[in-house]
């Protein structure tokens, strides 16, 4: 890896053993080949999984937002992106972990930080208009029972009805995390971090 690589890593809080020993590039190649010749360092790594998909959704609308921006006027600033990989290397990083209750001693069950902020993160997969920056979860996870905060940090399309949206977005994420964890979520908050002005992505390209 060169110096240039470890610097791009830094730079989103990212390193090398976060996702197994891979990286972010690494998994951009991976899944602009549509992830073929299968890898299975790649495939059975629960880190590189998280950040698979969530680079995925980003290409999905990241592209045209790019590609629309370029020809914007005036010049749409690239950091949101930067903002949104950000977000993604957090993702990938395993973090607390959070126990399930059990009904046998003998039994331990328990999810991961990361796994829970990838399930908050693919939410957005049901809101037209938002892409999901950053998301926290303000507690003591490892407490069962204790009064958890999720912090979600978003970016909207301009036009777009942001209170509606970022509403449906709490329930969505609300439903998930009732279904797929014990957590007490006690508050789900969401800001808009960038609006960005393309005016040639329309629902009907979706």
């Amino acid at each position: 890896m060169t110096d240039d690589e470890r610097a791009d890593l830094r730079r989103l809080g990212l390193e090398p053993t976060d996702l197994d020993g891979h990286t972010l590039d690494e998994l951009t190649d991976y899944l602009d080949a549509g992830r073929q010749p299968a890898n299975r360092s790649i495939d059975e790594s629960p880190g590189c999984q998280l950040a698979l998909d969530a680079l995925d959704r980003l290409h999905g609308l990241g592209a045209e937002l790019i590609a629309a921006d370029a020809a914007a006027s005036p010049e749409v600033d690239p950091g949101w992106v930067d903002r949104i990989l950000s977000g993604i290397a957090l993702d990938a990083r395993a973090g607390r972990r959070i126990p399930f209750e059990s009904p046998e001693a003998t039994i331990d069950l328990a999810i991961t930080e990361g796994a829970v902020r990838g399930l908050i993160r693919s939410a957005e997969n049901t809101v037209p208009g938002l892409l999901v920056g950053r998301c926290r979860l303000e507690g003591d996870v490892t407490d069962p029972g204790a009064p958890i905060r999720i912090e979600i940090e978003a970016n909207a399309l301009l036009g777009e009805p942001i209170v509606l949206a970022a509403e449906r977005l709490r329930e969505e994420v609300g439903v998930r995390l009732r279904s797929h964890t014990e957590l007490n979520i006690v508050a789900i908050d969401i800001a808009i971090r960038d609006i960005q002005e393309v005016s040639s992505w329309t629902k009907q390209d979706r």
